[in-house]
């Protein structure tokens, strides 16, 4: 079986939470498409991904919730290369990196207001533009 993924020191995809298979490739390989199952699909159970907080778990699930089967797993495939190998080691990376991704946490946004320098330099500006709008118009009104 697969090898468990450590994604930090403290947070492991262990080999439990791991079901891989192996498929036929529609990528690169000429006839040895139709021979080689060199596609890897990768099923990962998140409720066993271990050292997982509760915010980033949420994250996780929201970042993957395209990917889910109707067991609630994620699937990630790789077919990117023609070597079976090589398309499990990407596929170990791609979960890695979506685990990585869920880890961050997003800076909150902190609500601005305009410097009054900005503001003032905005009304002139607009008074400017009106001004030269008004000297395209047509003189006199005649048709």
């Amino acid at each position: 079986m697969a090898d468990p993924i450590r994604v930090t020191q403290s947070v492991t995809v262990p080999e439990a939470a791991l079901a891989v298979a192996f498929t036929r490739s529609s990528g690169p390989g000429g006839q040895n498409v139709n021979k080689v199952s060199s596609k890897v699909e990768m099923r990962v159970d998140l409720a066993r991904i271990e050292g997982l907080r509760d915010d980033a778990r949420a994250r996780l699930q929201a970042l993957t919730a395209s990917r889910l089967d109707a067991e609630g797993r994620l699937l990630v495939t790789s077919q990117l290369t023609r070597d079976q190998h090589r398309n499990l080691e990407d596929a170990r990376a791609k979960i890695r990196d979506l685990v990585l991704r869920a880890l961050v946490a997003p800076k909150r946004r902190r609500p601005t207001r305009a410097t009054r320098g900005s503001v003032e330099s905005r009304l002139t500006q607009k008074k400017r533009d009106s001004v030269a709008k008004k000297l395209r118009s047509r003189v006199g009104g005649e048709d």
